[in-house]
């Protein structure tokens, strides 16, 4: 059973500078091993993904670059974000449409998303079984999967603890 724990950058101790170096670090090799090139608009869009460690839509990433002088024209913003999670070094979280960095990028995976309904953080976590029992219940039925989204909605730790406080 492979399961890594799931992304919390709203704890305490954790350093988002690093956080982005190690990101765009990862990007790098994986590009190098991959033959492609991690272009100026491709890093700037990764960067500025990871600067929010929340989900980002198409156009808050365009209106960030066109600020900072990058072709403001949607298809420059997608034709990056599409190479971007090819590369496996973005998510896109369907039920938000939006674009989350991914943490386990160097690591084949899938992944799935807890959401929280009151701060819109969102937390990702992958656990094989959870693929491996879908891939089988899927096969049982002949029929063969192509893409999965599991997105899970409630509350954070934080949020709880913050519901809870109010409610006492």
């Amino acid at each position: 059973m492979k399961h890594i724990e799931p992304q919390d950058h709203q704890g305490s101790g954790h350093n988002h500078s690093d956080c982005i170096d190690s990101a765009l670090a990862t990007a790098e090799t994986l590009c190098v091993q991959q033959g492609q090139r991690l272009t100026k608009v491709r890093r700037r869009a990764l960067e500025l993904i990871w600067e929010s460690h929340r989900p980002l839509g198409a156009y808050q990433l365009l209106a960030k670059l066109a600020e900072e002088g990058f072709n403001s024209a949607p298809p420059t913003v997608y034709r990056a974000l599409d190479f971007l999670l090819a590369a496996g070094l973005i998510h896109k979280v369907e039920s938000m449409n939006a674009y989350l960095g991914c943490a386990h990028a160097d690591k084949a995976h899938k992944g799935y998303f807890l959401i929280c309904d009151d701060c819109h953080n969102v937390m990702e976590f992958n656990y094989q079984d959870i693929h491996a029992a879908l891939i089988a219940k899927a096969a049982q039925q002949g029929f063969e999967l192509r893409a999965e989204t599991i997105e899970l909605t409630g509350l954070c730790a934080k949020c709880k603890t913050k519901v809870a406080g109010a409610s006492a």
